[in-house]
């Protein structure tokens, strides 16, 4: 009786490895999900508001410097790797400075937009 009871164990673990790849599992994007084209659109000397707009709302502002807004994506897909992209925008004066992080700023970013 517990060679039957053993075989059958081992069969039904050792299943669940065999299934698992064929069972979908969903991507799971968590934060702002921002394009290049999105991050071309900034220049320094932008307001809150306008960044805001280009943007949207940042995941975090920074509860100690309230001049520094973070943009965070985070996505676990199904299958594969997680991917993590961040951004940081520094204001001075109400006005944007400066963008760090894994997107890179256009050209243009340092011509001021006409007000």
């Amino acid at each position: 009786m517990r060679l039957p009871l053993a075989i059958a164990a081992t069969l039904l673990l050792t299943h669940c490895s065999v299934i698992d790849p064929l069972v979908y599992k969903i991507d799971i994007p968590q934060g702002n999900y921002i394009e290049q084209r999105d991050v071309d659109n900034l220049r320094v000397g932008m307001t809150r508001e306008q960044v805001r707009y280009v943007l949207g709302a940042p995941v975090a502002e920074n509860a100690f410097n309230h001049d520094e807004w973070h943009y965070v994506f985070r996505l676990k897909p199904g299958r594969g790797d997680v991917q993590l992209r961040q951004m940081t925008l520094n204001f001075e004066n109400g006005q944007l400075v400066s963008v760090t992080g894994d997107y890179e700023p256009h050209a243009d970013f340092n011509i001021p937009i006409e007000q």
